[in-house]
């Protein structure tokens, strides 16, 4: 049974996820994640006993942290709920800012999946969770979208997202992320005159 110090594996799980970004999947070992993290060898294979525990971890940290700051912000949004286009652009704008380090690891550990089964699995719950929660907050935020047109929401989003998170930093700035997300809103083509 592996320890449990909840302390310690969110520090190794937050380690592996700096480490994801990084240096990619290909860089993540215990050794280095126990050097990141600043604890003694050994320690990462007492919590995760194999490679594939220890990238599994790191995705569900990933996406607990995901769910914690989404439900801050939609409890913010809800004293002035925002346009969908706006929600969107603080959402994208924050994820390729702020927390890029976090969505570069999750990038990483979704082309890892291909190849890990037991990863896939855990991507695959976050897909499932994210239309259910997606709709919930919808639902708080009084925006009236069809149930069925939230996976091609969530898609057209993780594009954006996955576009601007590996942009060049400095790149990023709130008037390109609010023009990505209107047309994603509002789309890019224009009525065909008669």
């Amino acid at each position: 049974m592996p320890p449990t110090n909840p302390a310690r594996r969110r520090a190794l799980t937050d380690a592996a996820i700096e480490l994801l970004a990084s240096c990619g999947a290909h860089g993540l070992t215990h050794r280095a994640v126990e050097k990141q993290a600043g604890l003694p060898p050994g320690t990462a294979s007492n919590y995760f006993r194999s490679r594939e525990t220890l990238l599994v971890a790191a995705a569900e940290r990933i996406i607990e942290l995901h769910h914690a700051d989404t439900d801050r912000a939609i409890d913010r949004a809800i004293e002035q709920p925002p346009t969908l286009a706006d929600l969107w652009t603080d959402s994208l704008l924050t994820a390729a800012t702020t927390l890029r380090t976090r969505y570069l690891a999750i990038f990483e550990l979704q082309l890892e999946a291909a190849r890990r089964p037991a990863l896939a699995s855990v991507l695959t719950g976050l897909q499932d969770t994210s239309l259910q929660i997606t709709a919930a907050h919808h639902d708080k935020l009084g925006l009236t979208i069809a149930r069925e047109k939230i996976p091609a929401l969530i898609a057209l989003y993780g594009g954006a997202l996955f576009t601007l998170v590996t942009a060049p930093p400095g790149s990023v700035t709130r008037d390109v992320v609010q023009h990505v997300a209107q047309v994603m809103v509002h789309g890019c083509a224009t009525p065909l005159e008669k």
